[in-house]
């Protein structure tokens, strides 16, 4: 993967992991570093769960993509709140 790649998937990851944050009722106390891991997860995991659906490649925006991404996203970091609040 090229550094350009690399640089993507942080930017995706952060967009998607902050935006699955949001989707979460309440206050999250999961730090940012994780919140970008969780997206950067929920970003390629999405991707390729749209992919095996067939709607990873549409015309325009792929808002079933995203939303699947996002949705992940938000799991991904309830997950990781939960995780921490029984250390």
């Amino acid at each position: 993967m090229e550094i350009s790649g690399i640089i993507t998937a942080i930017v995706i990851g952060t967009i998607i992991g902050v935006l699955g944050r949001l989707a979460l009722p309440g206050r999250q106390h999961t730090g940012f570093l994780w919140t970008v891991a969780v997206g950067i997860a929920a970003a390629l995991i999405g991707t390729a769960i749209a992919a095996g659906l067939g709607v990873a490649d549409t015309g325009g925006i792929d808002w079933i993509e995203l939303a699947i991404q996002i949705a992940l996203a938000a799991g991904g970091v309830a997950a990781v709140e939960r995780l921490k609040s029984h250390h």
